[in-house]
């Protein structure tokens, strides 16, 4: 074969490779894909025309994201030129404020929107239609890129598509919260709900209380599990901690702003609050001088009825009225700096057992006429959703905040706890956010639990994927959306957050963005195995864990019997029980299989086309004779 031809059989089985892979990979799935005749080649010298000064950080994002020898423009002349034009349009065909129109033929490529945010999410899709390359850092010498003419309409089922990052049980650097927000992005997330207060540290700035960040930001070194680790010793120096000053978040507000990512602020109370506590000690019940900030020890237990005894008074004290001056300094500082809607208060696992204990706790019961201490969060909430109120802010809290009787208009609840309370409090007149654990929790384990991290519960991606944030549709204008939650005590740096995090959010994406009907399993997964070169190049941690066989165990007739499946289709599972390794010659899963007496220990992988996938699972008999592999 001449060099030219084999150039031109090249640029063929490329063309032929770009417009199947350019029709299946993009996350969130689009609303609408109409495939044209033809294909678009980019240029070295790309050239990228924007109609509207409000796009010119679009035209900037999405020229350093391409990476070629790219200019930009919004002189007119240009246009005609321009082999990618971004343009304002209140004649866009998708009247969504968030929508766009991306549309690819021969010579240009255009994405159309109402908004500056609209055009932003087009250039998303835009850039997952190109093959993984484009997400690495060195570009030079880059294969021809081509694309299949095509018309997209997109708009998001929600407005809220968010996820929760929790920096108070680590502290994460301005730097690298910027790095969790420009991955986020890519999938179309627009809220970043950031967690800044709890037990284990006070991470925002607030003037008029220095002893926050000077105490309350600082813990001492500890490692192992949080809820296993040792009490800090008399005297001994906090050194482990941080905190965002008021520049730190200013330039973060900014950061985010630029994605159209809006920074939801949490300052959690009137439980969660050791930090402060340990700062303000008068703030508390007891008033003990001797708390310090936590740095993951045991110290609350958790009964089987879902109730918990705390051992340390982390609660604000709802009689004591220098604890509402000092919520009135806070709040006022966190609304000048987060032009977000809403603030978030927490609310959530309130302890009330010192209140109990409280004088000033039971006479304002008496005044009130109060038979029970739980009332006393009904006070306490009240009070908080006045000063929100004033500085012209709406709450949020999690969803215990839902049976306080507060203000329907000017309250949303975030739903974690379960689904359920979520559309109660939407026919209550609530807005509400979608987050339940079963569905929502990041930090759980997503595979096999003896080959991911210790946690006390399991979230796969099928899971997530299953769930319908409102399959009531007289709801749908109280459901704003929701998000998925990253509480990180066992996650201590970045890299490990975006392994808890991917591929799980590009369900959470999904689930909040695509039309419910179009959800399908099996496509999604295949597209979800296309990012996971995506990830590499752009040198994102994510697992892996969608590979590993699901191992159930259960007992029939007296013995011991163990299923297997997969959430990967098109694989094959290979297992042993004789020691040796479940290469591709092993023995293949087909029908359930009896578990002998015995030391065993079951040895089981995936595979595909006969090449392993995912990690080899080796689990003794003993695992498999408890939760959460016995089944009952």
């Amino acid at each position: 074969m001449s060099v030219l031809r084999k150039v031109w059989f090249c640029f063929l089985m490329q063309s032929i490779a770009m417009i199947v892979f350019s029709q299946s990979v993009v996350i969130p799935l689009p609303q609408k894909t109409e495939p044209l005749k033809g294909t678009f080649v980019f240029r070295t010298d790309m050239r990228i025309f924007y109609n509207h000064h409000d796009l010119l950080f679009s035209a900037q994002y999405l020229a350093k994201r391409i990476g070629q020898e790219v200019t930009i423009s919004t002189n007119i002349g240009y246009s005609k030129k321009a082999g990618i034009q971004l343009l304002l349009s209140e004649q866009c065909p998708v009247a969504n404020p968030e929508g766009y129109e991306l549309l690819i033929n021969t010579d240009k490529i255009t994405i159309t929107a109402r908004t500056a945010a609209g055009v932003f999410y087009g250039i998303q899709t835009l850039l997952q239609l190109l093959p993984p390359e484009v997400e690495g850092n060195d570009k030079t010498g880059q294969m021809i890129w081509q694309l299949p003419c095509q018309r997209i309409t997109d708009y998001p089922r929600f407005a809220w598509r968010g996820l929760m990052f929790d920096v108070s049980r680590h502290f994460f650097t301005p730097d690298e919260v910027k790095q969790y927000i420009e991955q986020m992005v890519r999938y179309k997330f627009n809220v970043l709900h950031l967690h800044l207060t709890d037990d284990h540290g006070w991470r925002i700035e607030i003037k008029s209380l220095p002893r926050l960040t000077e105490i309350g930001a600082w813990r001492v070194e500890r490692s192992g599990p949080f809820g296993t680790r040792e009490k800090p010793l008399p005297g001994e120096k906090a050194t482990y901690g941080g905190y965002y000053t008021h520049d730190d978040i200013r330039d973060l507000v900014k950061f985010a702003a630029a994605r159209h990512v809006t920074i939801v602020p949490e300052i959690d109370v009137p439980g969660h609050c050791m930090a402060a506590v340990a700062a303000y000690p008068n703030l508390c019940s007891t008033s003990d001088t001797s708390i310090k900030v936590d740095p993951g020890t045991h110290f609350a237990e958790w009964h089987d009825d879902g109730s918990f005894t705390m051992f340390v008074d982390n609660t604000l004290n709802p009689a004591n009225e220098e604890v509402y001056d000092f919520l009135e300094k806070v709040f006022s500082e966190v609304a000048t700096l987060f032009p977000s809607e809403y603030i978030h208060v927490g609310g959530d696992e309130c302890y009330k057992g010192f209140w109990a204990q409280n004088p000033a706790c039971q006479e304002l019961m008496r005044r009130n006429n109060y038979s029970t201490v739980d009332q006393l969060q009904g006070y306490f909430m009240r009070r908080v959703q006045r000063i929100i109120d004033k500085l012209g802010k709406k709450m949020i809290g999690w969803d215990e905040i839902a049976e306080d009787s507060l203000p329907t208009q000017q309250v949303a609840i975030m739903c974690w706890r379960n689904q359920k309370i979520g559309y109660e409090a939407a026919r209550k007149g609530y807005r509400v956010i979608m987050t339940p654990t079963a569905y929502s929790y990041l930090d759980y384990y997503q595979g096999d639990p003896l080959v991911e991290p210790p946690v006390y519960a399991g979230l796969r991606i099928s899971a997530i994927y299953s769930f319908d944030p409102c399959p009531y549709p007289e709801l749908e204008n109280s459901i704003l959306g929701g998000q998925g939650n990253l509480w990180t005590e066992n996650i201590p740096y970045l890299q490990y957050a975006f392994y808890m995090t991917y591929p799980r959010a590009l369900a959470i994406a999904e689930n909040y963005w695509s039309p419910a009907a179009l959800k399908n399993w099996d496509l999604f997964i295949q597209r979800i195995e296309q990012h996971f070169d995506r990830f590499d190049r752009a040198g994102i941690s994510y697992a892996r864990s969608v590979y590993d066989p699901i191992v159930e165990a259960y007992v029939e007739d007296g013995r011991l019997k163990v299923k297997m499946h997969s959430e990967a289709p098109r694989t094959v599972i290979h297992y042993t029980l004789d020691g040796t390794m479940p290469t591709q010659y092993a023995p293949v899963y087909t029908e359930p299989v009896n578990i002998p007496a015995g030391r065993i220990t079951l040895r089981v992988r995936a595979y595909r086309n006969n090449q392993p996938l995912g990690n080899m699972l080796i689990i003794p008999i003993e695992n498999l004779q408890a939760p959460p592999y016995l089944r009952q």
